[in-house]
């Protein structure tokens, strides 16, 4: 299968996680699938696939920005890279949502968070961290 396939797939693949983290935080459902392996184990399957087919420029090194977009030039790497934000996104999302039930969070003050996450992971991730430093005054990400 082609990387720009692919690509498309694990786009449109991760929607329905995300959906269930916004809509059914707490289902048996989302717990089964989106807080646990099965998709970072799927979409890192993919993640290696694109980085062990890649074929970047001789040039090419992650030191340097001009390095890092030679990179990304190679097709399968490019895919490599995208995914590697999807499951790190996920994964935060699922974060925030494990956590906020922990620390009483209501969810409707997550969920914007989420989108943001999904869209522009930091800025996301700054959203959750700042509605629960209002709640909590504390910046501490440890587990409670």
């Amino acid at each position: 299968m082609q990387p720009d396939t692919l690509y498309v797939f694990a786009n449109y693949g991760v929607l329905p996680f995300w959906l269930l983290l916004a809509l059914l935080p707490h289902h048996r459902i989302t717990r089964a699938l989106v807080h646990s392996g099965l998709v970072p184990l799927l979409l890192g399957a993919l993640y290696i696939w694109g980085f062990a087919t890649a074929q970047p420029a001789q040039d090419a090194d992650a030191l340097t920005l001009t390095g890092a977009m030679s990179l990304l030039q190679d097709r399968h790497m490019m895919l490599a890279a995208w995914v590697h934000y999807l499951i790190f996104d996920l994964f935060v999302g699922a974060w925030q949502v494990r956590d906020a039930r922990r620390r009483g969070v209501p969810h409707w003050l997550v969920v914007p968070g989420l989108f943001a996450t999904l869209m522009a992971g930091p800025v996301g991730l700054l959203w959750y961290l700042v509605v629960r430093f209002v709640r909590d005054r504390s910046w501490r990400l440890d587990e409670r």
